[in-house]
């Protein structure tokens, strides 16, 4: 293999020394062609031919020019028969080049192209290499070398480049052809019909490729369904969480006919579940942990006593509190069709909900997820609880296990801890918060040991055990190796969310999964079929209430106006929060992502605990770190530790949203004393690294000198 690669190298390093070398390329000239041809046209033929399967078998930038150039110099028929082979002989011949000879080169140069390419292989096959040879979403020459690192045959590769480049082909060779009969380049010259016809056919032929692509893959997608020669609703939204009440609101307000379709609570996981009950028990647990710590703010003899039923209705009265916001009364007023009930999908068009079928143009799976139940022997003999049944808990029991490292199993640890119960929390991961820095990891096991949360890490759950009231987990260290054995009186599971896909019919539609079990969307949000959208937990990458929120504007405006114009949904400032104590917010990189991804960065670090307002509140722990640009102001990223974490971000993703950078964080007014102050000081750090030191050395000398 190796000799061939260096043989094949030989070949074109020799073939350009000698074009280079004898100056080929003066004799390379429409008169020079031309006043062969008219002598011998078959020599000029064959030596046109093997130039432009040279130019492009060494993805030389100029296929266009030689397209034009011979339409003008063969005309239109003879130019496309010759051209259509020469540019796929040559595109093969790049194509084995790159598979023999360049595949370390082609992989980092054009490695975003070639996963896309490998994913549009492995589903399609042949039928997406002639969308990109029909419409050159990725340039040809690039086509041509990473196709050469796929598992394409030969065969298939020419005979689809030759069918799919032939339209494309005949347009440029027809206007090279019109161009070829201009005898004079003036404004009557070139102001034919038939030139100004080609011109116009090269300016469409994109656009209706386009069209005839996506015509083509439509009948592809709805083959074996029958479309309704109507529609009840122009949407219907399945699942009334974030996502699901965004669109459907979206949907409404744009005077949309929308049906709503939930089969359990309006307001999802979020409201009955999730983020809500979890930041109402936060609350009260931190409250109870402000009166332990009384004596630090010099109140003494403060006491309290957790009534822990009263702790647990007092969260659904707040989720009472918030449920207008989600209700069916509001919505229905805003104009949604609300509809309770399981939904089914039938087909592309039509949703199934007890005995009741409805059409509609669109459909938005917003059905969310659940709770993940891994499968542990014995687990169904114990008492557990998940993130979405903790909550009908109401006695409370002397010892909680919480199995899971994530933001949902630390919050659950430590509110339930402060509230009096004995924590033990286990994850087999090395540290929790497997998202997050080390740094940080490492700041929040620290404050949970200080608590008296008890922490096992590296522990990996291998049974469940219970015998009458003794129920235990045995763990195994995934080091040492030996078995441990921990007691509890309930288990909570907070081992991640899967999507609600199981439910929806997609039997019926064939709808693709991706390993994690989201629903496969493209970047418009759209599944297999066009006119069938998904967002929220269902859809991914993000589990979290404002991303599916973020997600359903992108579904409902493509679902509703997707055919004037659709848009890519983006991720690139993307927050969140994990309300622990410390509390911990992100938004873009952190350092082992770009450490992952191979970006450069540097690190900006500014300590909470020097901030005069967290001492004064109590709260001088914690730290700011920013991932700048080298040498740039430029933020990549920011992570938060410390009190109000969730709230400190907003300066960091407003930034990162409107591309401002730490200095104007810097050369902003901040309110003094606060909390927000510690931006401004973490600005200032990364100004003080980046002084002008030349600049200030002579200013030292000019004041000395001004004395």
């Amino acid at each position: 293999m190796r000799a061939t690669k260096v043989l094949l190298l030989v070949v074109i390093v020799t073939a350009l020394a000698i074009f280079h070398g004898l100056e080929l390329s003066q004799y390379l000239t429409f008169d020079f062609f031309r006043g062969l041809k008219e002598s011998n046209p078959i020599y000029t033929t064959v030596i046109f031919f093997s130039i432009y399967v040279a130019i492009t078998a060494l993805s030389l930038p100029v296929a266009v020019v030689m397209t034009l150039f011979g339409g003008a110099l063969f005309g239109f028929v003879e130019g496309v028969l010759i051209i259509s082979f020469a540019s796929s002989i040559g595109a093969t011949l790049a194509m084995l080049a790159s598979r023999t000879l360049l595949q370390d080169w082609v992989q980092s140069k054009f490695s975003k192209y070639l996963t896309t390419v490998n994913k549009g292989i492995e589903k399609d096959g042949a039928f997406y290499l002639f969308s990109l040879r029909l419409i050159p979403a990725v340039p040809f020459m690039v086509i041509n070398l990473v196709m050469g690192l796929t598992k394409i045959r030969v065969r298939t590769f020419y005979w689809v480049s030759q069918l799919g480049m032939l339209v494309g082909t005949a347009v440029y060779v027809n206007a090279g052809a019109e161009l070829g009969q201009v005898e004079e380049f003036s404004v009557k010259g070139i102001a034919t019909p038939e030139l100004i016809l080609s011109f116009l056919l090269l300016a469409a032929f994109p656009w209706v490729a386009k069209v005839v692509m996506t015509r083509l893959n439509q009948r592809k997608v709805y083959k074996g369904f029958q479309k309704p020669d109507s529609f009840d609703t122009n949407l219907v939204v399945i699942g009334a969480g974030s996502g699901g009440l965004v669109s459907a609101y979206i949907a409404a307000a744009v005077k949309a006919k929308v049906t709503l379709v939930e089969r359990d609570k309006m307001g999802g996981d979020c409201l009955n579940t999730g983020c809500v009950p979890s930041k109402a028990l936060i609350r009260s647990s931190r409250i109870n942990h402000y009166i332990q710590r009384a004596d630090e703010f010099g109140i003494t003899h403060a006491t309290a006593e957790v009534d822990f039923p009263a702790v647990m209705e007092r969260i659904q009265n707040i989720i009472r509190q918030v449920e207008p916001h989600d209700s069916v009364e509001r919505y229905s007023g805003l104009g949604v069709d609300c509809v309770q009930g399981e939904a089914k999908l039938v087909s592309p068009w039509e949703v199934k909900t007890g005995d009741r079928t409805i059409t509609a143009k669109n459909i938005i799976l917003a059905s969310g997820g659940k709770p993940f139940v891994p499968p542990i022997p014995g687990l169904d003999s114990v008492n557990y609880y998940t993130s979405d049944t903790i909550w009908n808990l109401r006695e409370k029991p002397a010892r909680m296990l919480v199995l899971g490292g994530g933001p949902i199993g630390s919050e659950l640890s430590q509110a339930f801890h402060r509230l009096g119960v004995q924590v033990i929390q286990v994850d087999r991961s090395a540290r929790i918060l497997p998202r997050e820095d080390d740094d940080v990891a490492e700041a929040v096991m620290a404050q949970f040991l200080k608590d008296g949360i008890d922490l096992r890490i590296n522990h990996e759950a291998v049974a469940f055990h219970r015998e009458g009231e003794r129920q235990w987990l045995e763990a195994k260290h995934k080091f040492e190796g030996k078995i441990v054995t921990i007691e509890f009186d309930v288990v909570v599971l907070a081992l991640g969310r899967k999507a609600n896909t199981a439910s929806l019919g997609m039997e019926n539609l064939g709808l693709e999964i991706n390993p994690n079990g989201t629903l496969t969307v493209n970047e418009y949000l759209q599944t297999k079929y066009p006119n069938i959208y998904a967002c929220g937990d269902v859809a991914g990458p993000y589990q979290f209430t404002h991303a599916a929120a973020h997600q359903a504007w992108y579904a409902a405006v493509n679902a509703l106006f997707g055919r004037f114009k659709k848009f890519k949904v983006n991720y690139s400032v993307m927050p969140w929060a994990t309300f622990i104590d410390p509390e911990v917010a992100r938004v873009g990189l952190n350092e082992q992502e770009a450490k992952a991804q191979g970006i450069a960065y540097e690190v900006t670090r500014f300590g909470i605990d020097d901030l005069d307002r967290a001492m004064a509140d109590g709260e001088a722990k914690g730290f700011i770190k920013v991932l700048t640009v080298p040498g740039k102001d430029k933020i990549l990223g920011c992570t938060i530790v410390g009190y109000h974490a969730g709230e400190l971000i907003t300066e960091y993703i407003t930034a990162m949203k409107q591309g401002l950078g730490l200095n104007k964080i810097l050369g902003t007014i901040h309110i003094y004393p606060t909390l927000s102050e510690s931006n401004k000081y973490a600005a200032g750090e990364w100004k003080r690294a980046h002084a002008p030191e030349k600049i200030l050395n002579l200013l030292e000398k000019f004041h000395r000198w001004n004395l």
